[in-house]
């Protein structure tokens, strides 16, 4: 990749197919995020998972996020290894092999802040065994019927709390939940009443209240203004955005602003069989395909179907050696199929590059 700084994508020296990352839409996307946070009076904590890569986490965090969200200790790890100061792992963390890093990373920095989610008695023992000279920090999770972890009614999580509160090795922090899976934001609007509410139950100095995917931070910025609470965003996609799942549901849809996609995929048409028909090399391994399929940025292309190493189109006029250029559908299963994108300009020149550590 340093061989090729500074030159075009198109000038030979990449191979196809490539997943380009447009320099200016992150850009756009860490300041535009950044300041929503800002204005709103929330703090953001954007969710590492959907790129953990270097260059991009460094952008956050020079942007003022207070640290990073991650899914596992496994990542905890790596996004430590970027420079985060403060990670957030947004589960209920079981795993012994990770606990033990957690314990002695906490152990060995003392500025180290490190928070997770437990939404059990159980979860909160399995923490506290191993915990080291500091506890764990934890949020207890309130979940909502139909939704993944977290307690279900506002009892079971004050079990939760005061279990935490009476157990050495853990601390409770706060109160978390994740809005992203419900329909409308009627639902997302009650469940951060009971997400608020639940908070009011908890006895401890400036408590934190985490929330957030990508679709909802709107009514978050609107429905918890001004909550005792500190509020830790944690979304995620916006990062690169993409002109799929994400443009569709973007709450930029209803409020002033916008994200710009910023990952674009290359590839050559390889064959086309019949009139009409035609053979792309770009398939399953190379872009996501769990939310939509890739959106073909040629007008008169559409895709039919990927296959592992293939994408179907239907187009008229297209020839073997042809590039073609496509939109992607849900960033989070985009990243996590390249080690290295081009980092690129407007002009498609290489200007650096982007590394993910999955």
């Amino acid at each position: 990749m340093p061989a090729i700084l500074g030159q075009s994508i198109f000038d030979g020296g990449i191979a196809f197919p490539v997943m380009v990352a447009h320099r200016d839409a992150l850009e756009h996307n860490v300041a535009t995020m950044a300041a929503f946070a800002r204005d709103h009076g929330l703090e953001f904590a954007p969710h590492a998972k959907t790129h953990l890569s270097p260059e991009i986490a460094a952008m956050q965090l020079a942007a003022g996020a207070w640290g990073l969200t991650v899914a596992t200790l496994r990542q905890a790890e790596t996004v430590r290894g970027f420079g985060a100061r403060r990670v957030l792992v947004a589960n209920q963390v079981v795993d012994p092999a990770g606990l033990a890093w957690a314990a002695a990373e906490l152990e060995r920095d003392p500025d180290f802040e490190f928070l997770c989610f437990a939404d059990s008695v159980a979860g909160l023992d399995i923490l506290a065994r191993h915990a080291g000279a500091r506890p764990f920090r934890v949020l207890a999770e309130l979940g909502h019927a139909g939704g993944r972890a977290g307690c279900r009614t506002l009892e079971e999580l004050l079990d939760v709390v005061a279990h935490a509160q009476a157990t050495p090795g853990v601390e409770l922090a706060g109160v978390a939940g994740y809005e992203g899976g419900l329909k409308d934001a009627a639902q997302v609007r009650t469940y951060l009443f009971a997400l608020q509410d639940a908070v009011e139950h908890v006895r401890v100095r400036t408590p934190v209240l985490s929330v957030g995917g990508s679709q909802w931070f709107d009514v978050i910025g609107r429905e918890l203004a001004g909550s005792r609470a500190r509020v830790l965003l944690r979304s995620g996609a916006y990062v690169s955005h993409d002109d799929g799942f994400y443009r569709e549901r973007t709450p930029f849809n209803r409020i002033d602003g916008e994200l710009r996609p910023a990952l674009e995929v290359w590839a050559h048409v390889l064959s086309t069989p019949e009139p009409g028909l035609a053979i792309v090399g770009m398939g399953k391994r190379d872009a996501p395909y769990d939310e939509g399929l890739p959106i073909p940025r040629r007008d008169g292309v559409t895709v039919l179907k990927m296959q592992d190493q293939h994408t179907v189109v239907r187009a008229e006029g297209l020839r073997p050696g042809d590039l073609l250029a496509f939109g992607i559908s849900h960033p989070c299963t985009a990243f996590d199929k390249w080690r290295v994108l081009p980092l690129v300009d407007q002009d498609y020149r290489v200007v650096g590059t982007i590394h993910t550590y999955f």
